[in-house]
């Protein structure tokens, strides 16, 4: 059980840090006219360390979840 409520736990975290990601972009790269993609014909400048600290944070949770996952599951890590 307790291997259930850490990856429930990494996957929440995960979910919480990929909804951040999106909210950063969201603030900083207009919509298209009907809201739905990203509209990049603007070409809007985004401060590259701010997209890396966002990144990493995703990278980071994703393979500390693979970890779990790995483990929990008696996987193969390639």
């Amino acid at each position: 059980m307790e291997k259930k409520y850490d990856i429930k736990k990494e996957l929440d975290e995960l979910i919480k840090i990929r909804t951040e990601f999106y909210d950063f972009l969201d603030e900083n790269i207009p919509k298209d006219k009907i809201g739905a993609t990203y509209d990049f014909s603007s070409n809007p400048t985004l401060d590259a360390k701010s997209v890396y600290n966002h990144f990493h944070k995703l990278d980071y949770q994703a393979r500390k979840l693979r970890g779990f996952l790995v483990k929990a599951y008696d996987l193969k890590a390639q």
